[in-house]
């Protein structure tokens, strides 16, 4: 049995974080309608996998919103719906008719999720949100790279994928409310809400004591030893964030006579001695590999880990173990490779792929007929005038 069988989403969303938020609810049974302009998702452009990284186990249906006909086609379907995705330009769906307030008029039990840049209020709610953009408007760059370098971002959409997953999780909360409420409630979450939401310990050092994070590359602000140290192929951080830790960290490196001498002892002596320290545990640690020292510090519980590229981390045998990579099937009937649902290690109720990522229109007819009860010749007829596209790959074959 998987968790949300049984859901019906309308997913107006395309890119990464509203599709990301609605394959959450995919890989966990509920039934997603992807609505698709005729052109298709602009990630269905990029890389190999880029479609299908957020999209695996939908329904793609083309509608096109500017035609009446096809407005009533989202209506029709956000009153079967329970749950109503969408990342469009504040205030751009009521040019149509079909934005969420409008629709919850018509289903009361719909749960309707706006995933915008800015919000739906303030003075930057008509804004264009970026991941990038939010990085720096955060200050999370401010906070990122080295002290004697401009300010660096993340290398991910990392406020994106946060997006996704917190839009996930007010949709839960709401459907959880309307267990007892019976009713659907409007949900407005930005990349500009998470973004400064994420900053949590930075944020609340400055609100509460007025201390101002700045730029320190690798190096923890508070404690120490907690920074890359060179082993003989590379580098390995260290994190330290006890004494008790850093007790272990000098056994596991054979120099026990650190963990006394008064200038490392302490976490506050160790601040103020760093470098030497870290001269010291450079000059021990770069005779051994980071495979040899992480085996050392796995054994001696010593928090640390080698710092690897993206290469090194899919291959590691941990990744292995957990299952991080999934195979499916592409769109084209391809074996494709994507990173697993994080929640995979469920008991009960496990994430599953139910299906491949969708080709452009292929679900349209299957929906259209089974759901809102469209005739044949009615498909046939909006196909021929351009308000729905149908999979011409599948009529091709047939």
């Amino acid at each position: 049995m998987q968790a949300l069988k049984g859901l019906k989403v309308l997913d107006i969303s395309r890119v990464l974080a509203g599709p990301n938020c609605t394959q959450l609810l995919a890989d966990f049974g509920a039934e997603v309608w992807k609505i698709e302009a005729p052109w298709g998702d602009e990630s269905r452009g990029w890389r190999k996998a880029g479609f299908a990284v957020v999209n695996r186990g939908k329904k793609s249906i083309v509608v096109n919103f500017a035609d009446p006909r096809g407005q009533e086609i989202v209506k029709k379907l956000a009153v079967k719906a329970d749950i109503a995705v969408e990342n469009f330009k504040v205030g751009n769906l009521a040019r149509f008719g079909i934005d969420f307030p409008s629709l919850m008029k018509l289903n009361e039990r719909l749960i309707a999720c706006s995933v915008t840049g800015f919000g739906q209020t303030g003075p930057y709610n008509a804004g264009l949100g970026y991941d990038m953009v939010l990085q720096a408007m955060s200050g999370l760059m401010s906070v990122s790279g080295d002290p004697d370098r401009p300010p660096a971002r993340v290398g991910i959409a990392l406020y994106d994928v946060m997006l996704g997953l917190n839009a996930t999780i007010g949709i839960l909360m709401a459907l959880n409310d309307r267990h007892v409420s019976g009713k659907g409630q409007y949900i407005d979450v930005s990349l500009f809400d998470v973004s400064l939401a994420s900053l949590l310990s930075v944020a609340t050092s400055y609100l509460n004591e007025g201390i101002v994070t700045t730029r320190q590359g690798s190096i923890h602000p508070t404690h120490a030893p907690v920074e890359p140290i060179e082993a003989s192929d590379g580098s390995i951080l260290v994190c330290c964030g006890t004494d008790v830790q850093f007790e272990r960290l000098c056994n596991a490196i054979g120099k026990p006579e650190l963990a006394t001498d008064p200038l490392y002892a302490t976490n506050a002596a160790r601040m103020v001695n760093r470098a030497g320290l870290a001269e010291i545990l450079e000059n021990k640690m770069k005779s051994r590999t980071r495979a040899e020292w992480q085996k050392e510090f796995l054994a001696h519980r010593v928090p640390a880990g080698p710092i690897n590229d993206v290469v090194s981390a899919l291959n590691d045998p941990h990744a292995e173990a957990r299952k991080v990579a999934w195979s499916i099937t592409g769109q084209d009937g391809h074996p494709l490779k994507v990173v697993g649902n994080a929640l995979q290690h469920m008991s009960r109720t496990p994430p599953v792929v139910t299906s491949t990522p969708p080709r452009l229109g292929q679900h349209t007819e299957e929906v259209l007929r089974g759901v809102i009860g469209m005739s044949d010749a009615d498909i046939q007829t909006l196909a021929r005038d351009g308000v729905i596209g149908l999979d011409t790959q599948s009529a091709a074959a047939e």
